[in-house]
C-alpha cells in the first residue's frame, strides 16, 4: 500500500490544514493583506518510481493510490468502490465531450531534431508529447483531480451545496490551454464557468471556450487595481464572492498540484537516464509538480524556461543563488516575487504570468538538482517552435516547444552525450 498523504501544510508560515477539511482551498493565514502564503502536500512521494496499481492506461487510474484526491476520498468516507466509479464516469464525460478521456502519453528520441543539434547517438532530444492529451494539452491532468474533489463531496453529502442544479461557479484565470481544459471539464459535467481573460485573448480560443459554453469575461486592467494580472484579480473577486477556484494555480488552489505528478510518474515509467528536462514555466505548478513526481537530485537536472519578455521565476533564481541559497526564502517571498514590471510579451504567450505563484517547489527543486533558470530569446523562442515543426510530426503550439528554446539557449553548456527532455504540451492554433 502506498504511503497516504495526510494533509497539508503551507510553505510560509507552516500552517496545517487536515486531509478530511473540505473546500479550503488556501493557508489559514492567507488574507488580502498578507497573500503570500501556499499549501502543500506533506508527502507527495517525490520522484519515487511509481507503483502501477492497475494494468490502466488511464494515469488517474493506474496511479489512484498515490493521488492526495483519492487520500481525501477515504478521509470523506468514501470507500475505494466508489472512488473508482468517480475517476471512470468523469473520464466517460469528458470522453463524450472531446472524443478521448485520459491515457498515457507518448515520448520518445527524436532522432531528426537530435541530429540538427548535433547531438550524439549516446545523447539526443526526448520529447513527452502532450498535444492529444485532453483538450490538447497537459493542463487537463492539473483540472481534473480538482474536479474530482468536488465530485467526491457530493457523493459523500458535504458539498454546500443541496443538488447540481444550486453548484456554484467554477472559475479560472487564464488565455489559453488552461482555459480550454477547464472549460472541456466543466463542458463534461454541465457545471457553469467564469473565465477571466485578457482583452487581446486570441480569438481562437475565445471561440473556442464560448463553443464549450464557458463565461468569457474580458479583464481590462481597471483605474485602482494594484500590480499583476487582472485576470487573476478579477478571478479573486469572484471566488471571494463564492466561486470555487478551478485554474492551474497551486496558490489560489493546491490540488491542482496533484493530478500534475501523474506526468512525472508516467516518465519514470517509461524513460531512463534522462539527463536535463526543460521546463516552461508561467505560472509554475506545472514545474512543480515534475519536481514533487520526477526530477531527481544527483540524476536529473531541472531547467524552467522563461522568455526575455516575462521571466519573474528566472529573476527569483538568480537573486536566491547570489545571496546563498538562504533556507527561509518562503518568508521572504515579496523580496524574491513579484510581478513583472512591463507588460508582458512573447510568441509563446502562454507562459506570460506576470508571477510565477508556485516558484518556492520550483526554486528548491532548481536547486537541489543542480539545475538552473534559463532566460530564452525571443529569437530561440522562435527557432524552436520552427525546428519543433520541421524536425517532427509534432503540430506544437510556441508554448509548447518553449521548453526547446531553454536547450538553444544554453546549448554550448550541454554535453552532447547528455538525453535531455522537452515536454510538448498544447496544439498549434
Amino acid at each position: 500500500m502506498t504511503a497516504r498523504i495526510s494533509g497539508l501544510t503551507c510553505a510560509v508560515c507552516a500552517a496545517q490544514v487536515p486531509l478530511s477539511a473540505s473546500f479550503v482551498w488556501t493557508c489559514p493565514n492567507s488574507s488580502s493583506t498578507d497573500p503570500h502564503h501556499v499549501l502543500l502536500f506533506d508527502d507527495v512521494n517525490a520522484a519515487s518510481i511509481p507503483k502501477s496499481h492497475s494494468e490502466s492506461l488511464n494515469p488517474f487510474m493506474r496511479y489512484r493510490e498515490q493521488l492526495a484526491v483519492d487520500a481525501f476520498g477515504e478521509a470523506i468516507g468514501l470507500d475505494s468502490a466508489a472512488r473508482i466509479a468517480i475517476i471512470e464516469e468523469l473520464d466517460d464525460a469528458i470522453r463524450r465531450v472531446c472524443g478521448s478521456g485520459f491515457q498515457m502519453t507518448p515520448v520518445r528520441r527524436a532522432d531528426e531534431l537530435s541530429d540538427v543539434l548535433n547531438f550524439s547517438s549516446r545523447g539526443g532530444v526526448w520529447i513527452k508529447d502532450e498535444t492529444n492529451n485532453v483538450a490538447g494539452s497537459h493542463k487537463a491532468r492539473h483540472l481534473f483531480t480538482e474536479l474530482v474533489y468536488l465530485v467526491m463531496t457530493e457523493r459523500a453529502g458535504i458539498a454546500p451545496w443541496s443538488d447540481a442544479g444550486s453548484r456554484p461557479p467554477l472559475a479560472i484565470a487564464s488565455c489559453g490551454n488552461a482555459a480550454i481544459a477547464a472549460s472541456t471539464l466543466a463542458r463534461a459535467v454541465d457545471w457553469p464557468i467564469a473565465v477571466h481573460v485578457p482583452v487581446d485573448a486570441q480569438k481562437s480560443v475565445v471561440a473556442t471556450l464560448s463553443t464549450l459554453q464557458a463565461d468569457v469575461r474580458m479583464c481590462p486592467r481597471q483605474k485602482g487595481d494594484p500590480a499583476g494580472d487582472p485576470c487573476v484579480l478579477r478571478f479573486r473577486e469572484l471566488v471571494q464572492s463564492g466561486a470555487i477556484p478551478f485554474g492551474v494555480q497551486g496558490t489560489e488552489n493546491p490540488w491542482c498540484l496533484d493530478g500534475g505528478r501523474t506526468l512525472g510518474w508516467e516518465l519514470l515509467e517509461q524513460v531512463n537516464d534522462i539527463d536535463r528536462v526543460f521546463v516552461q514555466v508561467g505560472g509554475g505548478a506545472f514545474a512543480a509538480t515534475l519536481t514533487d513526481s520526477y526530477v531527481r537530485p544527483s540524476l536529473t537536472q531541472l531547467h524552467v524556461v522563461q522568455t526575455h519578455g516575462c521571466a519573474p521565476l528566472v529573476r527569483a533564481w538568480e537573486m536566491w543563488k547570489s545571496h546563498g541559497y538562504p533556507d527561509n526564502v518562503a518568508q521572504l517571498w515579496s523580496h524574491y516575487m513579484w510581478p513583472w514590471e512591463t507588460t508582458p510579451t512573447s510568441f509563446a504567450d502562454g507562459i506570460l504570468d506576470d508571477e510565477t505563484y508556485d516558484w518556492i517547489p520550483v526554486l528548491r527543486g532548481v536547486h537541489e538538482s543542480g539545475g538552473s533558470g534559463v532566460t530564452a530569446s525571443e529569437d530561440d523562442v522562435v527557432r524552436a517552435y520552427e525546428l519543433a515543426h520541421l524536425h517532427t510530426d509534432i503540430d506544437v503550439s510556441p508554448t509548447g516547444s518553449a521548453g526547446l528554446a531553454g536547450v538553444l539557449q544554453i546549448r554550448d553548456e550541454v554535453s552532447s552525450d547528455d538525453n535531455v527532455l522537452v515536454i510538448f504540451s498544447g496544439h498549434s492554433r
